[in-house]
C-alpha cells in the first residue's frame, strides 16, 4: 500500500522532471542545502547563546527574536525543497534508513524547541547574561545542537546510500 503510494508519487510529473532533467535535481539540492545552513545556522546561534559560548552581552529573548523569523522562513524552504527532491525517487528515499533518522531526529529536535518555549524557557526575558540562564536551558540548548549536528551527518549519509538497502 505505501510503495504504491511511493510509487504514484514518484511518478507524477514534477517528479519525472526532477529525476530526469538535467539541472533540476542539482537547482533543488542547492537551495535546500542552503536553506539547511540557514535553518542550522540561526538555530546554532541561539543554542549556543544559550549554552554560553557566544552573544554573552546579549540576552536570549533578543538573540532568539533575531533569530526565529529566519529559522522558520528557511525551515519553510528546506521542507518544500526536501519534500521536491524526496519525490523524484520517493521508493527509494523512504526505504533509506539515514533519511528516516533524518527525519525522526527533525522530530526530536522540534520537541526539544517545543519543550523550551513552553516550559524551559518561559522566563527566558530574565535571562540577560550568560550567568543568568540556568542549567536547563544550557541542557536544552546542547541537546538542539547535538541534534542538528546529527541531522545534518545523517542528510550527508542520504546520498551515498540511497541505491543501498541499510
Amino acid at each position: 500500500m505505501l510503495d504504491s503510494l511511493l510509487t504514484s508519487l514518484q511518478d507524477t510529473g514534477i517528479a519525472t522532471a526532477i529525476r530526469e532533467g538535467d539541472g533540476l535535481f542539482p537547482w533543488i539540492e542547492s537551495v535546500h542545502v542552503l536553506a539547511l545552513t540557514l535553518v542550522i545556522g540561526s538555530i546554532a546561534i541561539v543554542d549556543m547563546r544559550l549554552i554560553g559560548w557566544t552573544s554573552r552581552d546579549r540576552s536570549v529573548a533578543q538573540t532568539t527574536v533575531g533569530a526565529l523569523p529566519v529559522t522558520w522562513c528557511a525551515f519553510v524552504a528546506a521542507a518544500i525543497t526536501g519534500g521536491l527532491l524526496f519525490s523524484s525517487n520517493a521508493t527509494a528515499y523512504a526505504h533509506n534508513r539515514y533519511l528516516q533518522v533524518k527525519l525522526l531526529l527533525i522530530v526530536v529536535a522540534g520537541f526539544n524547541m517545543l519543550a523550551f518555549h513552553v516550559w524551559v524557557g518561559r522566563d527566558s526575558h530574565a535571562w540577560v547574561s550568560a550567568a543568568d540562564t540556568p542549567m536547563r536551558g544550557r541542557i536544552v540548548g546542547a541537546v538542539s545542537l547535538g541534534l542538528w549536528i546529527a541531522i545534518v551527518a545523517c542528510g550527508r549519509w542520504i546520498g551515498f546510500t540511497i541505491n543501498t538497502v541499510t
